[in-house]
């Protein structure tokens, strides 16, 4: 399945104004704006984070290395192109859960 497809299955994130990631000592390792150029991650990230109850580990990163489809061969092909997905894969190969938060938009 393409990304952009795959993107159509997700819940949508169309109240959520940003995500942060959290490391071990919830210290913030990297945030997300629902803007263009992030919102898809976001998608991603928030969906992750919903699967396994608030929190990223290395399956769910696995996992969304899949969802990422054919960005993650780019992604691979080319380090530092995606950060969003290096993230991911560097998760994937560790074995630490990451916890996200998220705010909603105002109003």
């Amino acid at each position: 399945m393409k990304f952009s497809e795959r993107l159509q299955q997700l819940p949508s994130v169309a109240h959520i104004a940003s995500l942060r990631m959290l490391d071990g000592q919830s210290q913030p390792i990297a945030t997300l704006e629902n803007k263009p150029g992030q919102a898809g991650s976001l998608a991603v990230y928030h969906a992750l984070a919903a699967l396994y109850g608030g929190a990223i580990p290395p399956a769910g990163a696995r996992l969304g290395l899949e969802w990422y489809a054919e960005h993650t061969a780019d992604a691979q092909a080319h380090p530092g192109k995606h950060p969003n997905i290096d993230r991911l894969v560097a998760w994937a190969e560790g074995d630490a859960s990451y916890h996200v938060e998220w705010t909603a938009h105002a109003g």
